[in-house]
């Protein structure tokens, strides 16, 4: 087997030192050089080409975003990113992975966590993904889809195979893991301000970094987008995204729909869990769903997907993106697998099915 080689970049001597010793165990990994700072990485990038870079987000003279833009123009390469809880530091992350980074890693300490070794596994399992992703997708700058935006005829190009028989409401629920900022913002920045229906969102992500997630994406959206809260009232045209390390349930009291955050244990290792948002959306009566599977690795969503198919009361279209534009093709493979998956689209018609859907 073929070991990945990566490149570390921290300003830091010691953590260059402690996270060359961490990976170096690994089998199946190569550190193959450091450097110090964003400059160095790119000047060692191509002098040493490796499979995988790790960026630490803040570092002098070139910080880890200004290195990732010119590595992503100049000599595209699977990039994680290494990033301190602040609310800077996990911004600044966020910004990362929509120009480009596969996924992040968040220190344990601040800039110099000496408790690295807290994340050796989840480091070494994005490394080793990343090694896998689609890099194409990586020279592919975020743009909105110009013809669906000024589109006259936007929800009525497709004639649709079924249309609901009758109108009911309508909730759009969405699971990601690895590569999700990247389609999210791909998919939301498209939605009109007038989007008929509440979007809930759940996101492979630690505390502190999902807000960060939603306020960067309430910025670039005509949508609102906002982190969920526990007992929220849940309104139309917005989007809620599930906070780090709570499970995110929709349930309706009163004749209303309202948030419901808990911290039952993770569920096949995530909290939040897509799993957990799907079956309390199947448990909603009298209203039309949409699921969608996007990019992220492993099978989260799969059984939730399966039990909103099978216990559903009206209409529900599942939808996955396709492998063509997806990052890590993970979660919406094993969807598909499943039989439970009614279309397979590519990241930019998504949200046009999703409208066209709604307003058939």
């Amino acid at each position: 087997m073929n070991k990945v080689k990566v490149l570390i970049t921290d300003d830091s001597i010691f953590m260059r030192k402690l996270l060359s010793d961490l990976l170096e165990k690994h089998p199946g990994i190569e550190v193959i050089a450091t450097a110090k700072n964003g400059k160095e990485a790119i000047e060692k990038i191509k002098e040493f080409s490796p499979d995988v870079v790790t960026l630490d987000v803040e570092m002098p003279l070139m910080n880890g975003l200004q290195a990732l833009e010119v590595i992503m123009k100049e000599h595209p390469v699977p990039t994680i990113m290494l990033s301190s809880t602040t609310t800077e530091g996990s911004l600044n992350t966020i910004i990362a992975m929509e120009q480009g980074a596969v996924d992040f890693v968040a220190k344990p300490s601040g800039a110099i966590s000496l408790d690295i070794h807290k994340v050796k596994e989840e480091l070494i399992n994005k490394i080793l993904l990343a090694s896998k992703s689609n890099l194409s997708l990586f020279k592919q700058p975020i743009k909105k889809d110009k013809e669906i935006v000024s589109s006259q005829s936007f929800y009525s190009k497709i004639d649709l195979l079924e249309k609901p028989s009758n109108h009911v409401n309508t909730l759009v629920c969405i699971g990601t893991s690895t590569g999700g900022p990247r389609a999210l913002q791909t998919l939301l920045s498209v939605l009109p301000k007038s989007f008929p229906a509440p979007l809930f969102i759940v996101q492979h992500m630690p505390k502190h970094f999902t807000k960060s997630l939603a306020d960067r994406l309430n910025s670039i959206c005509d949508i609102t987008v906002v982190e969920a809260v526990h007992n929220q009232k849940v309104e139309k045209g917005i989007a809620y995204i599930a906070p780090g390390d709570f499970h995110m349930e929709v349930i309706k009291r009163a004749g209303s729909l309202f948030i419901h955050l808990h911290e039952a244990p993770p569920i096949k290792g995530h909290r939040p869990s897509v799993d957990t948002l799907f079956r309390s959306i199947g448990n909603l009566a009298t209203y039309q769903k949409v699921a969608v599977i996007l990019t992220g690795m492993g099978n989260d969503g799969t059984d939730g997907l399966r039990y909103l198919k099978e216990n559903e009361k009206e209409k529900t279209l599942a939808l996955a993106e396709s492998e063509e534009s997806c990052i890590v093709y993970g979660m919406p493979r094993a969807a598909i697998h499943s039989g439970m998956v009614d279309e397979v689209h590519h990241l930019k018609h998504m949200s046009k099915r999703i409208n066209q859907y709604i307003l058939s």
